[in-house]
Order: structure tokens, then C-alpha cells, then sequence
């Protein structure tokens, strides 16, 4: 989804930084300024750096909430007991940005939601600071992950909501650029 929102947003005239962890997608347009990264802490890092000098954010994935304590540098041999795994929490990137946003900027998230989705997305939408959120749910056939395309709602800061129906991923962001530019009008 990320990368169908890089590329409408580029072939409307943006200049795009696009944050990705690992992935085998490649972009097209050459005002798509990409940025590989590896763990969480560089997602943030990243982001922190760029935000500031742009005029939105659209923060279409969320990376795990949360992160090993210590990361082994040699393979972990099976014992004979359970191993227990300590996790800290991950620091929520579209939260930080929530709180460095500008009355100039828009700020967009997601919510992927399996559950009391609407009002968990509500709740996202007001905590981060954020000027709407695009809830998926995995409930919904054909939607999320791995596949290609998407079901989405709309939820702005004003609590409109606005439902799509189930459509390519290149047609979600079209509707969600769509969204963003009558965003920035206002």
C-alpha cells in the first residue's frame, strides 16, 4: 500500500521520501526518494529527520509494537526448557510525529484493526495527533495483507467517515490522495 501511495502521489507532482523496511517492491517514478531501512529504530530515526522539512505524512504501516530486549549474535542452539523471549515496546512512529506536527502539516496514519475496529481507530486518530486514519480490518475478504487489494473507511478528525468497497491497492490510494488533497485545502 505504501508504495501505491509514493507512486499516485508522485504522479500528481509530490516530491515523496518513502521510508521502507525490506521489501522486494521497487519504485517507479524517479520524485520518489527511497529510503531502505532495517529495524524500528532507523524507521524512526528516518522519519524524525524528514518530517520536519515536508508537508505531510502519510504512515501507511506500523512496524511490530514491540522489539526484543537483546538481539544474539550467534545462533540461539535448542535447549532443553522453553526459551523466554523479554520485549520492549517499539517506539510508535506516527505518535512521535503527532507531537512535532506543525498547524501546516498533515499528518495521516492506519489503523489494521481485528476488532471494535472503528472506535480502536478513533481512539488512534485523536492519541496521535493525526488529521485522519485509513481503518482496514481483517475481517474483510481480500483486504490487508499480501494481496492486492484493499477495503478501507475513511475516518477524519471531524469523525466523517467515508467507506470504500474493495478495490486494486492502485485505486485505494488514488481515493486516499483524493482524500489527502481535499485535506489540504481546508
Amino acid at each position: 500500500m505504501g508504495f501505491a501511495l509514493a507512486e499516485e502521489l508522485a504522479l500528481r507532482g509530490a516530491e515523496v521520501y518513502l521510508v521502507s523496511g525490506p521489501v522486494h517492491l521497487k519504485t517507479i517514478n524517479p520524485a520518489i526518494h527511497r529510503i531502505d531501512v532495517i529495524s524500528a529504530e532507523e524507521m524512526n530515526n528516518q522519519c524524525l529527520s524528514i518530517f520536519p522539512k515536508v508537508d505531510g505524512a502519510v504512515m501507511c504501516a506500523a512496524v511490530a509494537d514491540y522489539t526484543p530486549v537483546s538481539r544474539a549474535d550467534k545462533k540461539m542452539k535448542r535447549g532443553d526448557g522453553d526459551l523466554v523471549v523479554e520485549l520492549k515496546p517499539t517506539p510508535d512512529i506516527a505518535s512521535g510525529l503527532g507531537k512535532l506536527k506543525k498547524e501546516n502539516q498533515l499528518l495521516v496514519g492506519f489503523a489494521l484493526e481485528t476488532n471494535n475496529e472503528r472506535e480502536n481507530a478513533l481512539g488512534k486518530l485523536k492519541k496521535k495527533n493525526l488529521d485522519f486514519i485509513v481503518l482496514n480490518s481483517l475481517n474483510d475478504p481480500g483486504a490487508g495483507f499480501q494481496t492486492d487489494t484493499n477495503k478501507i473507511t475513511i475516518i477524519d478528525k471531524h469523525n466523517n467517515l467515508c467507506n470504500f468497497e474493495l478495490k486494486s491497492k492502485q485505486e485505494v490510494a488514488v481515493d486516499i490522495v483524493d482524500y489527502l488533497v481535499d485535506e489540504m485545502k481546508l
